[in-house]
């Protein structure tokens, strides 16, 4: 039988994925540069000494620039490895940005690897998301690994989604191991959600 919250899911992230492909270079190039000036706020403003924060591909919105200055300026940044059993690894970021492709063809740190509990120790959350709603709900790309993350975690820190300014959505469809969000980013704002979590 089939799970009409998984059929409106999958159908949702088809449209999303449609409209990354289709934005022009400079499009993205802008986002790119919008979302590290966010992200450099964000971090100042949590204060962050330690984030997590993930590789981005050419579609999604743009974390590279963040990820280099923010190791520049001594900032620990831990970097998601995936796993065959559904927990994520987590490696420190370095600024020679030395990536390849992991499990499901991402880029991915080649540095050592931390086990998932290393994930434990930072300040502040920075997640991959297709869309997020105005509750908080983030809606993901399907293989579950930053909900099984942030559901485990025990202390978890204030944890941020990265989307373009169109996938802020009026709702996004959900099921019970979905984990909301704290808060998003994008371009060109920054939202914080009155208590998504917690």
């Amino acid at each position: 039988m089939t799970d009409p919250v998984d059929t409106q899911k999958r159908a949702l992230r088809a449209e999303l994925r449609e409209r990354r492909a289709q934005l022009p270079q400079a499009a993205r190039d802008a986002a790119a540069q919008g979302v590290s000036d966010q992200l450099d706020s964000l971090v100042a403003s949590v204060g962050a000494h330690s984030v997590s924060c993930f590789i981005s591909t050419p579609t999604e919105p743009g974390t590279r620039d963040f990820l280099t200055a923010a190791v520049r300026r001594g900032i620990r940044v831990l970097l998601p490895v995936t796993r065959v059993d559904g927990l994520l690894d987590w490696a420190v970021a370095t600024d020679d940005e030395n990536v390849a492709e992991g499990l499901f063809g991402l880029p991915e740190p080649t540095g050592e690897l931390l086990g998932p509990i290393a994930v434990n120790d930072v300040d502040l959350m920075i997640v991959p998301a297709a869309a997020v709603d105005g509750t908080g709900m983030r809606l993901g790309w399907g293989r579950g690994y930053f909900d099984k993350t942030i559901g485990s975690m025990e202390k978890c820190p204030p944890v941020y989604a990265v989307v373009f300014d169109s996938e802020i959505l009026d709702e996004v469809p959900r099921d019970r191991h979905d984990e909301p969000v704290d808060g998003v980013v994008t371009p060109t704002r920054t939202i914080t959600f009155a208590a998504a979590r917690r």
